[in-house]
């Protein structure tokens, strides 16, 4: 005979529970700080894409913070020159799409943050048109 459930919350062992994303736009880019994404928690953060259009010189830092603590935080230059530029078991890597540039963020495992995730970028060249972040989350 099949056991009730009494309403307790799902274990979700075998996944993330309620998986949603959450755009930021910035389409009047400015040097300095941008936030694209803040999240209250709890919550489980499971994958992040930053796009960048314009901007020559790669300058514009991507940012991770979950609960106040930066889990990264890399220029799109840092990580073509480090060899960031396709999938690897660090995370982060960075796609050129000509005039468009990509910056990914996902772990092996799903992040738990109990407060706040912060996706933002720092801007530190001219020319960058707009900027387009997306972050994927579940409930914790």
């Amino acid at each position: 005979m099949a056991k009730k459930t009494t309403g307790s919350p799902r274990p979700c062992l075998t996944g993330v529970c309620d998986p949603r994303r959450t755009q930021g736009l910035v389409t009047r880019v400015g040097r300095g700080r941008h936030v694209l994404v803040r999240l209250k928690g709890p919550g489980v953060f499971i994958a992040a894409a930053v796009s960048k259009q314009g901007g020559g010189s790669g300058l514009t830092f991507v940012s991770l913070d979950l609960d106040g603590r930066n889990v990264t935080n890399l220029s799109f230059a840092a990580a073509v020159n480090t060899g960031l530029t396709q999938s690897n078991a660090y995370g982060l890597a960075v796609m050129n799409t000509g005039a468009v540039q990509t910056f990914t963020v996902g772990f092996p495992v799903p992040l738990r943050f109990e407060r706040q995730l912060v996706l933002g970028v720092t801007v530190n060249e001219p020319g960058v048109v707009q900027i387009v972040g997306n972050a994927i989350t579940g409930t914790a």
